[in-house]
C-alpha cells in the first residue's frame, strides 16, 4: 500500500489518534493558546509526538531529564508528568521571553516544583550541568546539533535516552549536497551517532500535523 501524498489524510489521522489517546487536557491546551497569544512559532511537538516523551520517560524510568529548547514549554509539560516522586527536568531555553512564557505555563500545570527553565545559550548553559541524565531530548536550532550530541552523551549514563526532534528535514537529509545549513547538521548528527560505540540508535520518519519529519532515539549502552 502506498503512502498518501495529500498531507491532508496526515493531519487527519493525527486529529483522530489525539482524540483517542490525549483527550482534552486544560493546562496543555492553555500553553498552546498562551504561545498563540504570545505570537511564538507553532514549533511545538503534537499532541501524540508529546504523549510519546510522556510514555518514553515513564519506560526510561527518568527521575532526571534535560532538555534542550523549551519554547512554550509544551514538550517540558508532557515529560515532567512523567516523573516520580523527587523528579527533577531541567530545560534551556535561549530567547528569555520565551523562558518566562514557559515558566507560567508550567507553574499554571502545577509543575514549578519539579521543573527549571535556565535562561541562555545552551552551549553557555550545559557546562554549568551536572549530570547524569536519564533522557535527554534535543529539540532546538539545528546547526547546533552535533555539539549538543557532544554535551548529551557528557550528561548522560549507561541506560540513559537520547532523543532529536525534526532529523529528516522533509526528507532533505538524503541529498548530501543540500545547501541548507540545518540539513547539513543533521545529517553530521546522524553520522555521530551511528559512527558512536557508546549508542545504540535509529531513526523513525513521522508525518502527521507536522508535516514530515522524524524522531532519533539512541540509547547510551556503554
Amino acid at each position: 500500500m502506498k503512502m498518501p501524498r495529500d498531507p491532508q489524510i496526515w493531519t487527519d489521522v493525527d486529529r483522530y489518534l489525539e482524540g483517542l489517546f490525549t483527550p482534552p487536557d486544560p493546562a496543555l491546551t492553555a500553553a498552546l493558546a498562551a504561545a498563540d497569544a504570545a505570537g511564538l512559532p507553532a514549533i511545538q511537538v503534537s499532541a501524540t509526538q508529546g504523549k510519546l516523551l510522556y510514555l518514553l520517560a515513564k519506560l526510561a524510568g527518568a527521575r532526571r531529564i534535560l532538555e534542550i529548547g523549551t519554547l512554550a514549554g509544551y514538550s517540558a509539560l508532557w515529560m515532567a508528568r512523567a516523573l516520580p516522586k523527587g523528579g527533577k527536568l531541567i530545560t534551556l531555553e535561549a530567547d528569555p521571553r520565551h523562558a518566562e512564557l514557559a515558566k507560567e505555563n508550567l507553574k499554571r500545570a502545577g509543575l514549578e516544583l519539579v521543573t527549571e527553565v535556565r535562561v541562555g545559550k545552551a552551549l553557555m548553559t550545559l557546562p554549568r550541568l551536572d549530570g547524569p541524565f536519564d533522557l535527554v531530548f534535543i529539540d532546538a536550532d539545528k546547526e547546533t546539533y552535533p555539539e549538543y550530541l557532544t554535551w548529551a552523551l557528557k550528561l548522560t549514563k549507561r541506560g540513559s535516552l537520547i532523543v532529536a526532534d525534526n532529523v529528516v528535514r522533509d526528507g532533505r537529509i538524503a541529498d548530501p549536497r543540500h545547501p541548507d545549513p540545518r540539513v547539513a547538521a543533521v545529517r553530521r548528527y546522524h553520522e555521530l551517532v551511528a559512527a558512536e560505540p557508546r549508542l545504540s540508535a535509529t531513526v523513525l520518519q513521522t508525518v502527521g500535523v507536522k508535516g514530515y519529519d522524524g524522531l532519533s532515539f539512541a540509547v547510551v549502552v556503554a
